[in-house]
């Protein structure tokens, strides 16, 4: 298989393209993360993972790859945008404003085609449902850290699984990376898997 230059330092992108078998490297790209005002959900995450591709192909400086992967994921409550907690305190905010309601989760993923040099981006929506949490819970689970550079301040995946009720859509989108959406743009836009 032609391998894919993933455009992302998460983890749980990794262990998803481990588990599909595809040979990557990654090569995060860092970007400015703060939404325009306004912006959607949506348009947000498509943004920065198209963003992504296109920073990675600056710095390859004319070397066009094969493959180049972007993807983005961001948790929101009534339109606010929850990126990656700064600091303890506000991932004490978000986890104040995700306790008892329903949030959504969009992501989106974005694949570079380098031999026809095109990008297409899909995008997925879910929601997830947190139950009613206490104040010691809150500190309980910001005492693990485990909130630490993830979108929303939680891990639906690890801890934060401990407070998810109910979920609608694609679990692995939350996670970070939607298995069966990914799957099919790789096969449509042409990429021979397990070949």
């Amino acid at each position: 298989m032609e391998p894919i230059i993933l455009a992302s330092g998460s983890l749980r992108r990794q262990e998803y393209f481990k588990l599909l078998g595809l040979p990557f490297t990654i090569m995060p790209s860092m970007l400015d993360e703060v939404p325009k005002p306004g912006q959607a959900p949506k348009d947000y995450t498509a943004d920065m993972a198209v963003r992504k591709i296109n920073k990675i192909i600056d710095q390859l400086r004319g070397r066009i790859p094969r493959w180049i992967c972007g993807a983005d994921t961001v948790i929101s409550v009534d339109g606010e945008i929850f990126g990656k907690p700064k600091d303890r305190n506000e991932a004490k905010t978000m986890m104040d404003k995700l306790r008892g309601r329903e949030h959504q989760v969009s992501t989106s993923m974005a694949l570079f085609n380098g031999k026809g040099q095109t990008i297409d981006c899909r995008s997925v929506q879910s929601s997830v449902t947190f139950a009613p949490l206490s104040d010691d819970e809150i500190e309980w689970y910001l005492n693990t850290g485990e909130w630490q550079g993830v979108a929303g301040s939680y891990k639906i995946q690890g801890l934060g699984s401990c407070f998810v009720s109910s979920i609608k859509g694609s679990y692995s989108a939350i996670v970070g990376l939607p298995m069966r959406e990914f799957y099919c743009m790789l096969i449509e836009n042409g990429y021979r898997y397990g070949a």
